[in-house]
């Protein structure tokens, strides 16, 4: 088959399935808006897009989120006018569509199948929006900009045929009418890579030297920030410093913001990063000597994010109901003891007393409790992490379960012939 990857940042969720499919003879392409400095990567042939305005001063902040989708829509769509010029006529397109770029591709080849990584579907309640009543709205339109943010939703799925999205909690997200077309696969961790390995030693800020005989406590983001549990967690290290004096604490995340808003500096005193407001809220509780065995690492090479999580005592996740982050999965197959919200993406990996422990998102308290209570009890960190690797390996290893899932969704989008999923009935069985 012909294949066109379209994702923003390629490769992103499609960085295993996009190279396979190349392995196995399959015409490959992807478009890309970061201008590369290479045009193939892994067998796959890289076609960089460039928008040519921004987003009209003054337009009504409601819809200033769709127009800057039809904005990267535009430029796709032209980038791909010039791919079919060429004579480039894909069998399948696999788009992620959050950005907007698919949006009209379909009127550039309209009979061929179009594949939506579905990732979240966007709710005025219920899921992270109003979850957290430390930040809520403070505007009463906020309902209506979050409805609108749909639109891109919406008219994706007037068009495509199919979708594919990484839990079932995240597939549940989208109206039933959509939801019948989606199969349910994650993107896959390499649980032959993501190994345990009781003789791991890490050099932090090249004088620290750990290895598993340290009590180490490990919180991973890719932003420090309230829908990962930042503020939380934050603020539960006082009373867990203070219980475990021979502990430390790693801190992986940028400063910036991945989801939700950015701060308002005129609440926070001027402050502009989430990490900057709740490391100067905590910091008057600590002593010098307890925040010395606190380390903010910010954003790490892969390797060493690899052996931190090997290195790991207890692990802690924390997430708004929100799209499930790979490194609790990552952290899952090294065989962390991992402490975790209970919250509803959190449950299909972390099952209470078996996988992990869950408490809470906002119980500060019971957060220190268990997180104490695993580093008092080796035997238990010892089961728990055995059990959450086992748990990766049957549900989320790459080679063997997600990535021939993921190739089977392919070759069957690339058989049928279908009708856009609002048009479509639905499949016997759901």
């Amino acid at each position: 088959m012909k294949l066109l990857f379209i994702q923003r940042h390629f490769p992103g969720q499609f960085k295993h399935l996009a190279p396979a499919l190349a392995r196995q003879g399959h015409e490959v392409v992807a478009m890309t808006m970061p201008q590369v400095p290479v045009r193939q990567w892994q067998g796959v042939r890289l076609i960089p897009y460039g928008v040519t305005r921004g987003t009209t001063p003054g337009v009504h902040p409601w819809v200033s989120d769709f127009e800057t989708k039809v904005i990267r829509g535009e430029a796709c769509f032209r980038a791909a006018l010039q791919l079919k010029a060429q004579g480039f006529t894909p069998d399948v397109i696999i788009a992620h569509p959050g950005w907007g770029e698919s949006l009209f591709l379909k009127d550039v080849w309209p009979q061929v199948k179009l594949g939506l990584y579905c990732e979240f579907y966007y709710h005025p309640q219920g899921t992270d929006v109003g979850f957290d009543p430390e930040f809520p709205a403070t505007d009463p339109g906020e309902v209506c900009r979050i409805r609108l943010k749909n639109l891109n939703n919406l008219m994706h799925f007037e068009v495509a045929d199919a979708g594919i999205s990484p839990t079932h909690w995240q597939a549940s997200t989208f109206p039933p009418r959509f939801r019948d077309r989606i199969t349910e696969v994650h993107d896959g961790i390499d649980t032959r890579t993501l190994v345990p390995n009781p003789q791991v030693r890490l050099t932090v800020n090249g004088e620290l030297t750990l290895t598993r005989s340290d009590e180490v406590i490990t919180f991973v983001n890719r932003n420090l920030e309230p829908y990962r549990g930042y503020h939380v967690f934050m603020r539960a290290l006082p009373a867990i410093l203070r219980r475990r004096p021979k502990a430390r604490v790693f801190l992986v995340g940028g400063n910036d913001v991945s989801y939700g808003a950015r701060p308002d500096p005129a609440r926070y005193g001027g402050k502009r990063t989430w990490r900057e407001i709740f490391f100067e809220e905590v910091r008057p509780q600590l002593p010098d000597a307890d925040w010395a065995r606190v380390h903010f690492l910010g954003n790490i090479p892969y390797p060493q994010f690899v052996a931190l999580l090997q290195l790991s005592s207890v692990h802690v996740y924390l997430t708004y109901p929100f799209v499930l982050s790979w490194s609790l999965l990552e952290a899952m197959s090294v065989g962390c003891a991992i402490v975790a919200s209970d919250t509803a993406p959190v449950r299909e990996a972390i099952r209470h007393g078996d996988t992990g422990r869950l408490v809470d998102f906002f119980d500060l308290e019971g957060l220190a409790n268990e997180v104490c209570a695993l580093l008092d009890d080796p035997a238990a960190r010892q089961r728990l992490g055995a059990n959450a690797r086992a748990f990766a390996q049957a549900h989320y290893d790459l080679a063997t379960v997600c990535l021939p899932k993921q190739m089977a969704w392919v070759r069957d989008l690339g058989r049928t012939r279908g009708h856009p999923f609002l048009s479509a009935p639905a499949p016997a069985g759901g």
